[in-house]
């Protein structure tokens, strides 16, 4: 079982006409260059009754692969595109999971109004902030809507820093056409958030920097 909710302005006009006919073949193609996806969800320690959500959850992908991990977790996504999460209900309910989506914008998020949900044990973005223009606001609204004790798992495409400086500048020319800038502050943004939170950080560099991976773990509630 799958349900939607819908709530708030909808702002999501331009990923709504991107993503209106990419969303039918997006999982066929980006399995080839969405590199650490299933890495990050292998990775969620997610066992049950643990509340999970998806920043930027797109066509569902994700989302029904953590539930085939976690079948006894809470799953959650949200996605500022309707189009996207027509197709995410669809692909929960062709697997037959159990997942609750809602359409937001993830800079200002709310997980109550949409969900009844406080705060989550795990949040995860999947190549999510590469997409978003306000990426930093979408962070912190992330750390926000994560309960003490709880982790922040990314995976986006990293600064290539080790592969071939022509291979960087093709790919993103290519990743523009889509509306897509890898964001190279994103350890430095990261590593001052944690020393802000009191928070540990995990920051891998992986595929010679093709992708960035991070697990930024607040620290469980004084007392």
């Amino acid at each position: 079982m799958s349900v939607i909710e819908h709530g708030g302005d909808n702002h999501a006009d331009l990923m709504d006409r991107t993503y209106r006919y990419q969303r039918h073949f997006y999982d066929l193609t980006r399995r080839y260059y969405l590199l650490g996806r299933d890495r990050l969800i292998a990775e969620l320690d997610a066992p049950e009754g643990t509340t999970v959500l998806e920043v930027g959850c797109g066509t569902g992908r994700n989302l029904v692969h953590a539930a085939r991990l976690y079948p006894q977790a809470l799953l959650h996504g949200m996605d500022i595109s309707d189009e996207m999460l027509a197709t995410a209900h669809k692909t929960a309910v062709r697997h037959h999971a159990d997942i609750r989506f809602a359409q937001g914008d993830a800079t200002r998020f709310n997980p109550y109004a949409a969900f009844g949900v406080s705060r989550f044990d795990r949040i995860f973005m999947s190549y999510t902030l590469s997409m978003i223009p306000d990426w930093q606001k979408t962070l912190a609204q992330g750390i926000c809507n994560l309960a003490h004790g709880g982790s922040l798992h990314i995976v986006d495409f990293g600064g290539q820093e080790r592969l071939p400086r022509w291979f960087r500048a093709l790919l993103r020319a290519w990743l523009a056409k889509f509306h897509v800038s890898p964001r190279d502050e994103l350890e430095r943004v990261l590593r001052a958030l944690a020393a802000k939170l009191g928070a540990e950080l995990e920051f891998r560099s992986l595929y010679g920097g093709y992708a960035w991976y991070a697990v930024l773990r607040l620290p469980a509630q004084a007392g």
